[in-house]
Parts: C-alpha cells; sequence; structure tokens
C-alpha cells in the first residue's frame, strides 16, 4: 500500500523510539493497531454494502418483463436462400 521495506520501518521505529521513549512506544503501537483494525473493518463493511447494492442493482434492471419473448420467435424466415452454384462458385474462388 505505501511500499514501505524493512529499512524504513526501521527507521520509524527508531525515531518513535527517540521521541516517545521506551515507556509510551507500547500503549501507542497497541492503539494505532486498534485504529488499524477498525479502519480495516469500516472498509470492509463498506464494501460488502457497495457489492450488494451493485450486484441488486444489475439483477433488477437485468430481469426480462413480462413481455419478454425471445428474439428467434420472431423473426421470420429468409425468403431467398442462396443457391449451391454461387456457394461453389464462392468457395472456389477461397
Amino acid at each position: 500500500m505505501f511500499n514501505i521495506g524493512a529499512p524504513e520501518l526501521l527507521l520509524i521505529f527508531i525515531i518513535a523510539l527517540i521521541v516517545l521513549g521506551p515507556q509510551k512506544l507500547p500503549d501507542l503501537a497497541r492503539t494505532l493497531g486498534k485504529v488499524v483494525g477498525e479502519f480495516r473493518k469500516a472498509t470492509d463493511e463498506l464494501k460488502a454494502n457497495l457489492n450488494k447494492d451493485i450486484k441488486s442493482s444489475l439483477e433488477e434492471n437485468h430481469l426480462p418483463s413480462k413481455n419478454y419473448s425471445p428474439l428467434e420467435k420472431d423473426l421470420p424466415e429468409p425468403k431467398l436462400k442462396p443457391e449451391k452454384k454461387e456457394q461453389t462458385k464462392l468457395e472456389e474462388k477461397m
């Protein structure tokens, strides 16, 4: 997500240790972990709700109407059919 590697993470830890001291660092890490967990839970719920809404919207829009009839039944049969001579001429050219 942020592309933080091991060297960057170590540097952040050392700076936090110097600024906060060894007594407050575990409390900060615990609080930060809770905040990140709550943020992930909220984003997961948001994603689930969005997916559910999108799926229900798509299902509503793709349901056939009561007067639905497949297109194949509505099409008439072709009146003119190609003659065999024309078909063989076309095949010879290829």
